[in-house]
């Protein structure tokens, strides 16, 4: 018996953390995106290969999909597929044991409760039993990471979590709207005042020093005030091609919730 196939709608750093673990437990995973993902940290994104066709995150590969026929070929061959499939109409083809809404929408899932024998919500907007089976928690605090097969994970704060003391100032944002520039690569060590991106020829500046952990892609048409870019204080370059802590344990517990299921963990092990 094959082991079951599991969908993540989006491609995002969490998304991807999700993917990774999975991946590494022996499910064949598939991630659907966008046409024009608006992943900001590129570097621990699967989002990234609608882009570039191809990447490698923690020495996973991914790879863009065709369409949905080009799925298996690519699973056998030890390759994540990415989709572009924004509706997740390929769901009919590929008939997925469970699927994983990753999009940090902040928005319940369009898809109905029997799309898949588990649905995991990851975040704020969902609520178990009603749009999806299970909802992971994933902000940071005592309950990061935690499953809950009722109710819903804390509200959307509005508010970036908190690295060295800096919160607010970690996202960069776009000072109009027009078309994205990056100015330096992500990994940068940056200096408090160096130029990182421009929109439409105005410049954004590092509001401190640190590591420029995301950009979003260059030519994607951005709207005032909308995050473009994440600058880490620690300054470390390597956090910038590493899959997050957080990632890591919202990924976990997505693990958790389908070896929670016996039916999928039978098929699993089959």
């Amino acid at each position: 018996m094959a082991p079951p196939l599991v969908v993540i709608r989006g491609g995002g750093d969490l998304a991807t953390g999700v993917a990774v673990r999975l991946h590494r437990a022996g499910f064949p995973v598939v991630v659907l995106e966008m046409e024009k993902p608006l992943a900001v940290r590129r570097l621990v994104a699967m989002a990234e290969a609608i882009y570039a066709g191809q990447v490698i995150v923690e020495g996973i590969e991914a790879r863009r999909a065709a369409s949905a026929d080009a799925v298996p070929s690519l699973l056998q061959a030890g390759v994540l597929p990415v989709l572009v499939d924004p509706q997740a109409a390929s769901i009919a083809i590929l008939r997925p044991a469970a699927i994983v809404d990753g999009r940090m929408r902040k928005a319940p899932s369009e898809l109905p409760l029997d799309a898949a024998r588990l649905i995991i919500g990851l975040g704020p907007g969902f609520e178990a039993g009603v749009d999806c089976h299970a909802v992971i928690e994933t902000r940071r605090g005592h309950h990061l990471g935690r499953i809950l097969w009722q109710g819903s994970a804390s509200a959307d704060t509005k508010v970036p979590e908190a690295v060295e003391g800096y919160a607010v100032d970690r996202v960069l944002r776009a000072p109009r709207s027009g078309t994205m520039h990056g100015l330096l690569p992500i990994g940068s060590l940056v200096r408090q005042g160096d130029a990182v991106l421009a929109i439409n020829g105005r410049q954004v500046f590092a509001p401190f020093d640190g590591a420029l952990r995301g950009l979003l892609h260059d030519g994607l048409l951005v709207e005032r005030g909308m995050k473009v870019g994440d600058l880490d204080p620690r300054r470390e370059a390597r956090f910038c091609t590493e899959v997050s802590d957080k990632a890591l344990a919202v990924g976990g517990a997505a693990l958790e919730a389908i070896l929670s299921r016996p039916d999928l963990r039978r098929a699993l092990a089959g």
